[in-house]
């Protein structure tokens, strides 16, 4: 009984319905599918797919279902070049390596039927010539979207977030200016909904914060300013005590924010640059973890309070194989996670950090953006050249199946039921074994 109310007490977000998968890393925010979801082992382009459709445009963003309805953004390049006075004007503060388009995109939000791939609705949310280019990696349409029983959460970061109903109508936006990224990367803002707040983080070279608003009217409810550059992490909300906390990775500081007011609880350094991950936390312990150009991993009791320094104090620190892009997952009290973007293994004990399965190399796959997930209980990871490698979700995780598809993969996998869901750069394929 005890357990199970601490486990109650360290969830992510409020348990929803099995057939729903609401964010981008699930009913939990944990990358771990419902106990219900029992997706394929193996598949190809011509086994078990249930119904593979073209998407328009291209874009990054993990798929979000509500019922029979999957959810997904793009960005399509239309034909219609600026004018002069239309070109975003360049700041000359911020260094960039990628080239500014000069035609106009379309933001759009697609909307399908979960059972047959057709196609319910699709509405442009807006259209804007974006003023710096994106890492050749990476996507205008990169942030997941959010759903719950009402709306729709969508945001193009420096082109407006938004909501709209189930059936596509606007319901209000918020505009909270241009972003400018690190090296002008491009950005990644996935809304992240706890009961009536929409959570954006909304870090940047300058002048970045985390935003809370009303999910009803999309009207503040308040900001916090954070003393960090471009990170493109996703808050992570973690009820404990009477506290719901936002777990928020970065460079300087992993940091936890109190839902109510924004104010910090408690903040860890020692993590690595560019801080992409976000926390994954269970039994009253956060862990946190990144891996660009180094390597680091932490757990932090929940009931820490202030800075516990550059180092940080935690319950252990792992110093090797962390990933840079993909999240980790916390399943059956073990940390399972990717080495920088390629498919090499790790797993932690999690209450002790002590490796149970170190640098293991997963066959076929060399680059790794998506993260991780496990149904069924099996480990899914899908690499970017369309390779998935599931695996049992145990200490010393086991080859069951290597898969295939023709397409670049970098959105996260997602289990709904007996149906996988996995976005490529040209298509959105729902996989089932057939009967």
């Amino acid at each position: 009984m005890i357990r199970a109310l601490l486990l109650l007490l360290t969830l992510a977000a409020p348990l929803v319905a099995a057939d729903h998968w609401p964010a981008w890393r699930g009913p939990n925010a944990n990358g771990v599918a419902p106990k219900s979801a029992d997706p394929p082992t193996t598949w190809d382009e011509k086994t078990n797919i249930k119904w593979k459709i073209d998407l328009p445009g291209r874009g990054s963003a993990t798929p979000a279902i509500w019922g029979d309805k999957v959810f997904v953004l793009t960005a399509v390049e239309t034909d219609r070049v600026a004018k002069p006075d239309e070109l975003p004007k360049l700041d000359p503060k911020f260094e960039t390596r990628t080239t500014r388009p000069t035609k106009f995109f379309a933001f759009w939000v697609l909307c399908y039927d979960l059972n047959t791939g057709k196609e319910l609705w699709k509405t442009k949310a807006t259209e804007a010539v974006p003023h710096e280019g994106h890492h050749e990696t990476h996507s205008y349409a990169a942030g997941s979207p959010a759903v719950d029983a009402e709306r729709v959460y969508a945001s193009f970061g420096s082109f407006g977030t938004f909501a709209f109903d189930h059936a596509g109508k606007e319901i209000w936006r918020a505009d909270f200016g241009r972003l400018n990224t690190r090296l002008g990367w491009g950005e990644a803002v996935s809304p992240v909904v706890y009961k009536d707040t929409v959570l954006l983080n909304l870090d940047q070279e300058a002048n970045s914060k985390l935003v809370a608003l009303d999910a009803a009217t999309g009207k503040p409810k308040w900001e916090t300013p954070r003393e960090e550059k471009s990170t493109w992490t996703t808050p992570f909300v973690v009820e404990h005590g009477k506290t719901t906390q936002v777990l928020m990775n970065g460079t300087g500081r992993a940091r936890a924010y109190n839902l109510g007011d924004g104010k910090e609880l408690w903040a860890v350094g020692g993590m690595t640059g560019n801080a992409i991950p976000s926390a994954v936390a269970a039994d009253g312990v956060a862990y946190l973890v990144s891996g660009y150009r180094g390597a680091a991993a932490v757990a932090v009791p929940l009931d820490s309070k202030g800075d516990l320094g550059a180092e940080g104090k935690g319950n252990w620190r792992y110093g090797k194989g962390t990933p840079y892009v993909p999240s980790p997952v916390l399943f059956d009290g073990k940390l399972y996670f990717t080495a920088g973007n390629t498919g090499t293994l790790t797993v932690l004990d999690a209450k002790t950090g002590k490796p149970l399965l170190e640098a293991e190399k997963l066959p076929k796959l060399t680059s790794v953006y998506a993260s991780p997930l496990v149904a069924g209980g099996r480990l899914y990871v899908v690499g970017r050249d369309g390779t998935t490698v599931v695996l049992s979700a145990t200490d010393k995780p086991e080859v069951l199946a290597t898969n295939k598809l023709d397409d670049t993969l970098d959105a996260s996998p997602v289990a709904v039921g007996s149906t996988l869901l996995l976005r490529g750069h040209k298509h959105l394929y729902a996989i089932e074994t057939k009967k």
